[in-house]
């Protein structure tokens, strides 16, 4: 079933980004950690507070650990309901003033007992000038119009059988001009598809790592091409988009479960590890957080350390990249601070946002550290920490000190001088109010 109604679209100004056509200015952000460009430069609030500083606030029709995203000032946000996840649902909001625009809703094609324990709707959709495309860990598959209206719709447990994994799917999609790319890291015959944004018809299939992974799919440029990197428990491997050939394989790594590669330059990925939820630590973790870098050797490619950390870990956020510098945040709230060239520490001092299950992002020169507990710190970016300023999103003071069962802040997108932050059950603006 499909609820929407028709929203006229405004016409803007189209760039090419890596292969995506986006609307021009910070209105665009079209798929988890905008594909590693985890930057702008557009001025950004810097204060808040659950009393001051939000433009709006919207409860959601169900709950969510997906990042939103946005094309053209609007806003597509996923989410799953129901005691068993009966029910998925696609929202779309108008940034400016937070309206809900439309809604899509669907049966969930794997219904599953709607507990922390099991990702809910953590997959992030991707979004483009003709629509946006979503996926949800039951294995529904939905590409929708600006307006809501269905362009496609697919179920993959009829095509390639049950989605069943330890703690569910949490890969988000990645995508280019004309394809978008599903990886179902499940526990039996995991695979990676590649499919056709403008009708859901199948380019490839290629098999996926066999590992424990939350991670995402990343498109990272190698020489003049690209190669699609995926990151699960111990391995790490690179696909070629346009065929699903394996290109090659790196192991010499542990604890990556959940953090996503993050582009440094050309045939180089930011990397980061931890003991994460339902994995041992291993001796590979302290080593496994650093730069990864792609080489051609022969007829084919190779994958090695460029350099390693010698302290900084991460949480299940990953770590971020910006002005030279590399930043992991570990799960005891310590920001570590790298030279990205080197990996020589420039500093490590712990922050009052915590541990971040979200992305940092770097806005108009400072460094927004989004801890899970809804308490963002931001620091400058430079040499030395230098806090500029704390901020707590909902009243729950325990959770810095990141009390158990508590609300979770999982995601922030920019838009054009504002934020905004997604709790697993509400959509917070904070920033400029609307005129």
């Amino acid at each position: 079933m499909c609820f929407h109604r028709f929203v006229p679209l405004v016409l803007c100004v189209l760039t090419l980004v890596c292969g995506v056509e986006q609307a021009s200015g910070f209105q665009a952000w079209t798929s988890f950690q905008n594909g590693g460009l985890v930057s702008a430069e557009a001025a950004m609030p810097t204060r808040w507070s659950p009393s001051e500083g939000l433009s709006w606030k919207i409860d959601l029709v169900g709950y969510g650990q997906s990042t939103p995203v946005v094309f053209d000032d609007q806003i597509y946000v996923t989410s799953i309901s129901g005691p068993q996840k009966e029910q998925v649902h696609v929202q779309a909001f108008d940034a400016d003033g937070g309206k809900e625009l439309w809604q899509y809703q669907a049966k969930n094609s794997t219904p599953e007992k709607n507990t922390s324990y099991v990702s809910r709707a953590a997959p992030s959709p991707v979004c483009d000038a003709d629509g946006v495309i979503c996926f949800f860990e039951g294995g529904n598959l939905v590409a929708l119009s600006h307006d809501g209206s269905v362009r496609w719709e697919m179920d993959l447990t009829k095509t390639h059988g049950d989605v069943k994994t330890r703690h569910g799917i949490a890969a988000s999609l990645e995508h280019n001009k004309d394809h978008v790319f599903v990886w179902v890291e499940r526990e039996k015959d995991p695979y990676v598809l590649a499919l056709k944004k403008a009708n859901g018809e199948v380019v490839w299939q290629s098999t996926g790592l066999g590992t424990t992974s939350w991670s995402s799919p990343r498109l990272i440029d190698v020489g003049e091409s690209q190669h699609l990197v995926l990151s699960g428990s111990g391995k790490i491997a690179g696909l070629d988009p346009n065929t699903g050939t394996r290109l090659w394989d790196f192991t010499e790594i542990g604890g990556n479960t959940t953090p996503t590669p993050v582009q440094v330059g050309n045939g180089r990925f930011l990397m980061g590890a931890s003991a994460g939820r339902g994995e041992a630590a291993d001796g590979k973790t302290a080593k496994s957080n650093g730069v990864i870098q792609i080489e051609s050797e022969g007829d084919g490619f190779s994958a090695s350390w460029l350099w390693t950390a010698k302290r900084a870990t991460s949480s299940f956020g990953s770590p971020m990249f910006h002005d030279e510098r590399a930043y992991f945040v570990n799960r005891q709230g310590v920001v570590f601070c790298l030279d990205s060239e080197t990996g020589e520490e420039i500093y490590a001092k712990r922050v009052p946002c915590g541990s971040v299950w979200a992305t940092p992002l770097a806005l108009h020169g400072n460094i927004y550290l989004f801890g899970k507990g809804g308490v963002t710190t931001i620091i400058e970016s430079a040499d030395e920490l230098t806090e500029i300023s704390t901020n707590d999103l909902w009243e729950a003071t325990s959770q810095r000190a990141g009390a158990m069962g508590g609300p979770v802040l999982y995601a922030a997108t920019p838009l054009e001088k504002s934020l905004v932050l997604r709790r697993g059950d509400t959509l917070y603006c904070v920033g400029s109010s609307p005129e």
